[in-house]
């Protein structure tokens, strides 16, 4: 059975959750509660739980900060977040530490059950997967590159933590005697059609033979991978060869970008020496960070992190300061509003728009380097992933985040972003054109544009031809919600807009939203966020 750990400041959500699953038939037990942040962690660090379950934010440890430490505690740990609303913070945080699922409140029994399959599957492999893994170890006939192709992938997924030699000789086969160990990555750019096409089989063949014949005589050991459009290496050397690995490696460069001219952009990404192993995962992170610049320094350069250079060292290796987050994160929330917007109505030009204005925006932070621009750009594919699909989006925010990788500039990847875009609006508009979905998306187009006015259902049934009793069933068969309901919500999520973004009255802001009680839309609105209009602009404003 897969142990399972619930933690909630609300005891009614951890009972809620209890009662909504049928645990037995999942192969999963609950194995505790916590109510919360440090009481789920002493959980996770005593019981070793296969999966967390946890709300975004909770008092003494928040959601964030305790994914972070339980991860340090159970590396494997699948985790899920309660959330009722996405901010950029919280969407950077899922990225580096690959969140498996998010269930919003109010919490259906179908998304947690689904939720809880999808984590319980990836337990089951991972579990088979290590199995597996061990029983090659002991195998001695088995490859050695299985085994370092699971190195790769352990230091991908973060999964790798202060190895020894050892250890990295053991169960990685990859034995580094001495000296030096770096991690590199070579990246290459192009239109996604064209890379899919011979021209990917080109990359990787000549890659490998490049990086073999320049760095095999300088180098005790030697790994280079490619995954997708980038070639992770590997290397150990002695201390003393530093300088003549750099220049190598700046040859590898040079002689792929002649030897591929005009069929590709390349960027050689180079993480600082790591004298002692324990810092190999720290030098590959660092690569990771340093390719990054390439989005707003240009691609055809050799990154690195070492002090000692005189390229630019990579600004994402010293991070991203916390205003330039706040900043991106406000911008990232308007977007996410724009794109609510436009996925009720499936508007082209208005998610152009947000699109256009999340670029110029982050681009203009004082401060904002590739990782910003980069990390803005995934989450903003997942919102619109999430908005547009009935599936949850993560088929297609998967194949947004492959095709963003082959885009070796900020201003392509914000193109791919706008076409990612269009590309979902038209999908759902092409799933909505069924005769009971015309006139459900009819009149939520109605409702976008007189939410101000004093529109009933009548007004909105004359204005898309069908009777009142007709529509109201439709309506509530569709979106599982009366209309008056979804008219309440509109009117509500614009006032939170204003109360964001203006400092109008609260009194103004009931009369641009359709009430003219101010007392009633008070109401109104705290039954729905829980505050009060003056909290809510005091906490968001």
């Amino acid at each position: 059975m897969l142990k399972v750990v619930i933690a909630d400041d609300e005891e009614r959500v951890c009972r809620l959750i209890q009662m909504l699953v049928d645990w037995d038939a999942l192969g999963m037990e609950v194995a505790g509660t916590a109510s919360n942040g440090l009481e789920a962690l002493g959980l996770v660090e005593s019981l070793k739980p296969d999966i967390l379950i946890t709300d975004i934010r909770m008092p003494g440890c928040d959601g964030l900060e305790l994914i972070e430490r339980a991860r340090a505690a159970s590396p494997s740990l699948e985790i899920a977040l309660i959330s009722g609303y996405a901010q950029f913070e919280y969407a950077q945080t899922a990225i580096r530490h690959d969140v498996g699922g998010y269930i919003l409140k109010p919490i259906k029994k179908e998304v947690l059950t689904e939720t809880l399959e999808k984590l319980g599957a990836k337990c089951r492999e991972r579990a088979a997967t290590a199995s597996e893994a061990k029983r090659m170890i002991m195998d001695s006939q088995k490859s050695g590159e299985i085994l370092r192709d699971r190195l790769l992938e352990d230091l991908l997924q973060g999964r790798l933590d202060g190895p020894s030699r050892a250890l990295l000789k053991n169960d990685y086969g990859f034995d580094a005697p001495g000296g030096c160990l770096r991690a590199f990555i070579l990246k290459a750019d192009c239109p996604p059609e064209a890379f899919r096409s011979h021209l990917a089989g080109v990359i990787t063949q000549t890659s490998g033979e490049i990086v073999a014949s320049a760095l095999s005589a300088l180098c005790s050991a030697v790994f280079f991978k490619f995954r997708l459009s980038a070639g992770y290496g590997i290397i150990n050397y002695g201390e003393e060869d530093g300088g003549k690995v750099r220049r190598a490696l700046r040859e590898c460069l040079n002689s792929l970008e002649a030897r591929l001219f005009g069929t590709v952009e390349l960027t050689l990404a180079v993480g600082s020496e790591a004298k002692r192993p324990e810092l190999l995962p720290k030098s590959f992170r660092e690569a990771q960070a340093a390719l990054t610049e390439r989005l707003t320094e240009g691609t055809g350069r050799m990154y690195e992190c070492a002090a000692a250079s005189d390229d630019r060292r990579a600004g994402a290796a010293a991070g991203v300061s916390q205003p330039v987050k706040a900043a991106a994160g406000r911008l990232l929330e308007k977007y996410s509003r724009a794109v609510a917007r436009a996925a009720g109505s499936l508007g082209v030009e208005e998610a152009d728009a947000a699109a256009v204005e999340l670029y110029e925006g982050i681009s203009k932070l004082e401060g904002a380097n590739g990782q910003v621009l980069w990390e803005t750009a995934l989450a903003a594919g997942n919102v619109i992933a999430l908005a547009l699909n009935k599936d949850g989006g993560s088929g297609r925010a998967a194949g947004f985040a492959e095709n963003c990788a082959l885009c070796g500039s900020a201003g392509k990847l914000y193109e791919y972003l706008r076409d990612f875009q269009r590309q979902s609006v038209e999908a759902a508009r092409e799933a909505l054109e069924s005769e009971a979905a015309r006139p459900i998306r009819a009149a939520k187009e109605f409702a976008a544009k007189h939410y101000g006015e004093p529109i009933t259902l009548d007004d909105v049934c004359a204005s898309i031809g069908f009777s009142v009793n007709y529509f109201s069933t439709l309506f509530k068969k569709e979106t599982g919600e009366g209309f008056s309901q979804y008219l309440t919500r509109v009117r509500i999520d614009q006032a939170r807009e204003l109360l964001r973004d203006t400092r109008l009255p609260v009194a103004d802001i009931c009369a641009r939203v359709g009430y003219n009680d101010v007392k009633h839309f008070t109401g109104t609105f705290k039954k729905l966020t829980d505050l009060s209009p003056g909290q809510f602009r005091k906490l968001y404003g």
